[in-house]
C-alpha cells in the first residue's frame, strides 16, 4: 500500500501544476444576424431594384424575421423583394405602421407568398385593416316603429367592420403591446391637422445597448414615438425609416434634429422615406458619424456581434 502512494505522488504533482480547468465560453451574443435591409424608398440605388415613394424594411434580429410595411406598389414591392434576394415565406410577423397606401399596396404581394402570416396593424373605428364595436355603439330610439330602427331594434352584442383584406390574419393594436420577448410595438396618435386622429405602430427593439426603434411615418411626431418607447428602455441605439419631416420648415427640422442628439441621446440614426432631402442633409451635419445611409437596398448591420454600433453596407450585386 505504501509503494502505490508513493507512486501516485508524481501525478499528483503534475496536477497540481496544471492550469485550472475553465467552462467553454458561451456563445456570442448575437451569433444570429442583426440587420435591417431596406426593401423599398425613393432614393438609393440597388441593382433590380426599383425606387418608388413608399416604405417598406426587413428586421433580422435574435433570429426573428419581421417585415415592417410593404410599400406604395405591389408589382415594385415584389420586383425589390426578388431583387434583394428576400424571402417573405420565411417570416415570424409582420407589421404594418398605418394605413396609407405607400405603406400598405404591397400586402397583396405578400399575402400571396405568404398567405398564413400574422401582421400587426393599427385598431381603429371603422379602419381599412378592420375593426368591431359593441352593438350598443348608437344612440336608439324605442318610439321608432321596428322598420325604422337598426337591426329592428335588437342589434347583436357586437358589430364587426370589413377589411380591404378579408383574407390576411391581422392582430389589431391600440396599445403598447410586446409581442415577442424583447419585441414590442408602440402606437401613437398624431395630433398633427391633416393627419388628425391617425394611430401609427413603431417597432422597438430591445438591445443590450439600447433601442432599435423603426418608424413608418412619424405622424404622431418623433418626439412623441421615442417617449413612448422609453417605457421599454431609455436608451435609443438606432432609429431606422420616416420622420415626416419632408415639408417641415427649416427651423422645425433644425430643432427636432438637434432634440434628438443632444436631449434624447439617439447613439445613430438611419432616416429615409418622407424625412425629406432638407431632413437629411440636417441629420448628417448634427450627427456627423453616427449618422448612417439608408436608402434602397441598404443593409445596417451591427458592426461586429459584440459591438454596440450599427453599419451602413450597399446592396449586394445580383447573382
Amino acid at each position: 500500500m505504501r509503494s502505490a502512494s508513493l507512486a501516485t505522488l508524481p501525478l499528483l504533482a503534475l496536477l497540481a501544476l496544471a492550469p485550472p480547468l475553465r467552462a467553454s465560453p458561451p456563445p456570442a451574443l448575437h451569433a444570429t444576424p442583426a440587420r435591417v435591409t431596406i426593401l423599398y424608398d425613393a432614393f438609393g440605388t440597388a441593382p433590380g431594384a426599383i425606387q418608388d415613394w413608399g416604405f417598406a424594411a426587413l428586421i433580422e434580429y435574435d433570429g426573428r424575421r419581421i417585415l415592417f410595411d410593404t410599400g406604395d406598389n405591389a408589382a415594385i414591392f415584389e420586383k425589390n423583394v426578388r431583387a434583394l434576394h428576400v424571402d417573405l415565406r420565411r417570416l415570424d410577423f409582420a407589421i404594418i405602421s398605418h394605413r396609407h397606401g405607400d405603406h400598405v399596396a404591397g400586402l397583396s404581394y405578400l399575402l400571396r407568398v405568404n398567405p398564413n402570416v400574422k401582421i400587426y396593424a393599427p385598431r381603429e373605428n371603422f379602419g381599412v385593416f378592420g375593426s368591431s364595436l359593441p352593438g350598443t355603439f348608437f344612440r336608439t330610439d324605442p318610439t321608432l316603429p321596428k322598420a325604422m330602427r337598426y337591426f329592428d331594434g335588437a342589434p347583436p352584442a357586437q358589430l364587426s367592420f370589413g377589411s380591404a383584406w378579408p383574407e390576411a390574419h391581422f392582430t389589431l393594436i391600440d396599445t403598447l403591446t410586446e409581442v415577442a420577448p424583447g419585441v414590442t410595438l408602440v402606437s401613437t396618435v398624431s395630433r398633427t391637422p391633416g393627419t388628425l386622429e391617425l394611430r401609427e405602430l413603431s417597432l422597438v427593439i430591445r438591445t443590450p445597448t439600447g433601442a432599435l426603434i423603426v418608424v413608418g411615418c412619424s405622424h404622431p411626431g418623433i418626439e412623441a414615438i421615442l417617449q413612448a418607447a422609453a417605457v421599454v428602455t431609455p436608451q435609443v441605439a438606432l432609429i431606422v425609416g420616416g420622420l415626416h419631416w419632408v415639408t417641415a420648415a427649416d427651423s422645425t427640422i433644425a430643432r427636432l434634429s438637434t432634440a434628438l442628439h443632444d436631449s434624447w441621446h439617439v447613439r445613430q440614426i438611419g432616416p429615409g422615406h418622407c424625412t425629406g432631402e432638407p431632413g437629411f442633409a440636417a441629420l448628417q451635419k448634427q450627427f456627423g458619424v453616427a449618422y448612417l445611409y439608408a436608402g434602397l437596398g441598404t443593409v445596417l448591420q451591427r458592426a461586429a456581434a459584440d459591438s454596440a454600433e450599427w453599419e451602413s453596407r450597399p446592396p449586394s450585386a445580383p447573382d
